[in-house]
């Protein structure tokens, strides 16, 4: 459970403990809610209501409210590669859906991670930061409470989080680095496939070649400055080069890979209590390497 800290000193001199906390804690709202209906504010480690005045060289902490999820627990490995009290990061595998749908109720991540709380000793209400497509893999953040995806949706919406994304696409892309900015919509609701509409939502990827194969394939990189749904695969798709092995973009190539060649190999943000510059990185998995074997072979 977050625990953060002030220490008083002159400048505080006739505030309130409520009053103190309200300018010196970047909290939402709601959570400054929780924690005076909660009692978690303390002064000097002892709990106190908010009409307070303290005195120099006191200090006031808050704890985080405690929350969890009730998702059905199954054993499905999430593969960490981060974690801190208030953030996990994890390396997401292929062909598994984020969240609990109405038509995936289970066999999530979201189930995965009850039980990895489970064995690790810790109860948090999960809250995903981003998400991606279930034949999607790679980085994918958990906020284990609600500051921390308050900040971080913060930053996503400021675009101070730099999301990068490996894929290998259909075709030979002649520009080495260029940007599609194309709005993407919806254009059948009953229809999971998007498309580059006119009256679509703003999005803009930045694309740079790593490697343009002897046969008719390219490895790229890509940075998303918007995070629409299916971005990335719209993107691609609409300018001739849809990414190796996605079907429903018309990327299709069972020979190679039987999903969408597409991982999300790297993720740089400020963490959002200590604002410390994080880069986080996941390899690019097994079957997208050899999917690229078979295309240099």
């Amino acid at each position: 459970m977050t625990k953060f800290k002030y220490i008083i000193t002159k400048e505080d001199k006739d505030l309130t403990v409520a009053q103190i906390v309200k300018q010196k804690f970047n909290f939402s709202s709601r959570l400054k809610s929780k924690i005076r209906h909660q009692r978690l504010t303390a002064l000097n480690g002892s709990f106190v209501h908010g009409y307070l005045k303290p005195e120099i060289g006191d200090v006031i902490s808050i704890k985080m409210p405690v929350e969890t999820s009730d998702f059905p627990v199954e054993d499905i490995p999430i593969y960490p590669v981060y974690e801190d009290d208030d953030l996990l990061i994890i390396n997401k595998q292929p062909g598994i859906i984020v969240h609990p749908t109405r038509g995936h109720p289970v066999h999530t991540i979201a189930n995965g991670l009850m039980k990895y709380m489970e064995d690790t000793n810790q109860s948090f209400k999960i809250r995903f930061v981003n998400r991606l497509d279930m034949d999607t893999s790679g980085l994918v953040i958990i906020a284990k409470n609600s500051n921390a995806q308050n900040q971080l949706t913060k930053q996503m919406q400021n675009n101070n989080i730099s999301k990068e994304y490996m894929a290998v696409v259909n075709g030979h892309i002649d520009e080495d680095s260029f940007i599609i900015d194309l709005p993407i919509g919806r254009p059948d609701l009953e229809q999971v496939a998007r498309c580059v509409m006119d009256d679509g939502s703003p999005s803009v990827t930045h694309v740079k070649v790593v490697k343009r194969f002897e046969k008719p394939f390219t490895m790229i990189r890509l940075i998303l400055e918007t995070g629409r749904t299916h971005q990335i695969r719209v993107h691609m798709s609409h300018i001739g080069h849809p990414v190796t092995g996605d079907y429903l973009y018309k990327g299709d190539k069972p020979f190679l890979i039987d999903r969408q060649a597409l991982h999300a190999e790297k993720l740089t943000f400020y963490h959002p209590v200590t604002d410390q510059h994080i880069t986080v990185t996941a390899p690019i998995p097994d079957d997208i390497l050899e999917c690229i074997n078979k295309i240099e072979g």
